[in-house]
């Protein structure tokens, strides 16, 4: 089988999202092979390399979504037309404008039958990339005034909602600029029989930009999507741009809905890792039959030892473990620490990572000196050495190598985020049969499930409370500890999630349209080129309602369906 993996700002570059599941994926799912397209963030990702790539990735095509490119393509006045035409019928979805009220509204897929939002969005994006296609690029025309001016029109025009019609210039600009960015897969050349038309199954490792190749190429070549998502980006939309204008807000907000329903509408299977992430796709449109949960895998190993000598280093130490950055809620955590140190003066508290860019470098520096003033007799130091309760370190280092270490060195490994998608911290720390003390968001509760303690967020004195308790408890210690080792071991290990993507993949391939015959260089067809009931010689038919409603066979429930000519029973079966 040959899968093309698309990806946003992930793999195969060093730093990035989804970068080590997909990894994962690909070194465990060695006899397919793989076409990594991958859309990079930034100058700096390019810049770190790509890691090592197994053999069975077979090509790795890249385009920068950070530089806008250009193509150097100049519209003549019927192509102009067309982009007036689509580009305002897509400004006009998601201004709200009802169909004809902008005077730019797209044919429907019937005639005559008023278009969906849902078909109107589709038309006008379907649009947009075929006349990219016969251009040969569409950068410099969604960069341009014109385009501008379109979204301007939408945002005046009838029946615009309240919130585009108050958009200012800046607004126009900043939408226009988000949306020239999102839309420059529609210019790439990945979509002919050479590039994802070749390949069996098209698997996008996450929601937003990534998914436009994946849709394109089912468009133009007929090629099966697949969506997986460990957050929404309309959720993550509406946490990061909290200050945005009202106008920036909805409008970016419409888009990213508008393009998540699409892709959960074309694709034929959607997973999500955790159920709060299904939740929101349920909410985006998704249809509950395409729908599966399929956890993030983590390799067992490095936190094998640490589970099986629950004897930690320090009984009386807090770690906490991440990516040092706001959402983090470090300073709550040191607030609840200092409550603890009024109960249990022994406690020492480890905070182990990195911080995330500048904003991250910068948060670090106010907690450091946040528990300087907390603690103002016992400086925080950069090590957990002589009289200081607060440390804050890195992984990497002789004393902490890897994260096991990490979770090694305390009793009790504590979350306090405010946002948070899947908890991996936390599922690292229970492998290595750790207590935890969480706070109540994202996926935290399915991913524990009862194996360790919960309180609200921002809310310190119940975290110091629960903290307290597990610290003065040592026997709930190894019990919460012990149920949280064989929970993760069950249900977040690399090899359950390889073997639930492998078997997703082969449905999907096994129930795909024949689009073409794939030879090997012996002339012979190769392996899951076609879908094994296209050898069968009979003709296929849908069953009668009446048959299935009786649970006979048919394309129904996912069942085969009955063959209008019988086949022959091999001599001497009964």
């Amino acid at each position: 089988m040959r899968i093309g993996l698309l990806t946003e700002g992930g793999y195969p570059y060093v730093s990035g999202d989804a970068r080590l599941w997909c990894d994962r994926l690909v070194h465990g799912l060695a006899q397919h092979e793989f076409d990594v397209y991958a859309l990079s963030r930034s100058e700096h990702q390019e810049d770190e390399g790509w890691i090592p790539l197994p053999p069975n990735v077979r090509r790795v095509r890249t385009a920068p979504l950070w530089m806008a490119e250009d193509d150097e393509v100049a519209l003549g006045r019927r192509a102009r037309r067309r982009f007036t035409e689509y580009f305002g019928e897509l400004a006009a979805v998601l201004c709200g404008v009802p169909e004809g009220a902008s005077g730019a509204a797209v044919r429907s897929l019937s005639e005559g039958v008023p278009a969906s939002e849902a078909d109107r969005f589709a038309n006008a994006l379907y649009g947009l990339a075929e006349l990219a296609r016969d251009e040969g690029g569409l950068a410099g025309a969604l960069r341009s005034e014109a385009a501008v001016r379109i979204l301007e029109r939408a945002c005046r025009a009838p029946g615009a909602h309240r919130a585009a019609r108050e958009a200012r210039v800046p607004d126009l600009l900043a939408v226009a600029a988000h949306l020239e960015r999102a839309l420059r897969p529609l210019s790439l050349d990945w979509y002919e029989d050479d590039g994802l038309g070749a390949v069996d199954l098209c698997h996008a490792a996450s929601g937003g930009t990534a998914v436009l190749p994946g849709l394109l190429a089912r468009h133009f070549t007929g090629v099966p999507l697949m969506v997986t998502e460990y957050g929404v980006r309309l959720r993550t939309h509406y946490l990061t741009t909290p200050d945005a204008p009202p106008a920036v807000r909805s409008l970016l907000a419409a888009f990213q809905g508008r393009l998540a329903a699409e892709a959960y509408g074309r694709a034929e299977v959607v997973t999500a890792g955790n159920t709060h992430t299904r939740r929101w796709q349920e909410r985006c449109g998704a249809d509950r039959e395409k729908l599966r949960t399929v956890y993030p895998g983590m390799d067992a190993r490095p936190f094998a030892e640490v589970g099986e000598s629950p004897d930690c280093v320090d009984p009386d130490a807090l770690v906490w473990v991440g990516r040092v950055e706001p959402a983090k809620d470090l300073v709550s955590l040191l607030h609840a620490f200092a409550e603890v140190r009024k109960r249990q003066p022994k406690t020492r508290l480890r905070i182990v990572g990195a911080p995330a860019g500048p904003e991250g470098a910068a948060y670090l520096g106010h907690c450091r000196t946040l528990a300087a003033q907390l603690f103002p007799d016992e400086a925080a130091g950069p090590h957990a050495a002589g009289d200081n309760p607060v440390s804050f370190e890195e992984i990497g280092g002789p004393d902490l190598p890897v994260a096991a270490y990490a979770y090694a060195s305390g009793a009790v490994t504590v979350l306090s985020s405010v946002v948070e998608g899947f908890p991996v911290g936390l599922a690292e720390a229970m492998l290595c049969g750790r207590a935890t003390v969480s706070t109540d968001v994202g996926a935290v509760v399915e991913v524990i499930g009862g194996t360790g303690l919960v309180v609200p967020p921002r809310n310190p004195r119940a975290l110091a409370e629960a903290c307290v308790a597990l610290l003065r408890d040592p026997e709930r210690r190894a019990r919460l500890g012990a149920a949280a080792r064989a929970r993760a071991l069950e249900l977040f290990t690399v090899e359950q999630n390889i073997e639930a993507f492998h078997g997703i993949y082969l449905e999907i391939v096994s129930r795909a349209p024949v689009r073409r015959v794939v030879l090997d260089g012996a002339g012979e067809p190769l392996p899951f080129s076609v879908p094994a009931e296209a050898h069968v010689a009979v003709r296929w038919t849908t069953a009668s309602p009446r048959l299935a409603a009786r649970g006979g066979p048919g394309w129904a429930a996912g069942r085969p369906v009955r063959a209008t000519t019988p086949v022959p029973a091999p001599e001497g079966a009964r």
